[in-house]
């Protein structure tokens, strides 16, 4: 545990506050743009996923 020899001045109070709220909200945007991202983030993989299957059947072709 660590233990202060002074109790903080109210400066640094609203600063550390200040701070925390500013990293809160920041982690909420970033959350929020992953959410919002997902889906074209999600139909790219599927493409890039499609063209690959698509490019090794023509390379290659099933021989029964």
């Amino acid at each position: 545990m660590m233990a202060w020899n002074y109790p903080a001045t109210r400066k640094q109070v609203l600063t550390t506050g200040f701070f925390f709220v500013a990293g809160v909200v920041m982690m909420a945007i970033g959350g929020h743009l992953s959410f919002v991202n997902i889906a074209p983030q999600q139909a790219r993989a599927k493409a890039r996923r499609d063209f690959v299957v698509e490019y090794l059947k023509r390379k290659f072709p099933d021989k029964p």
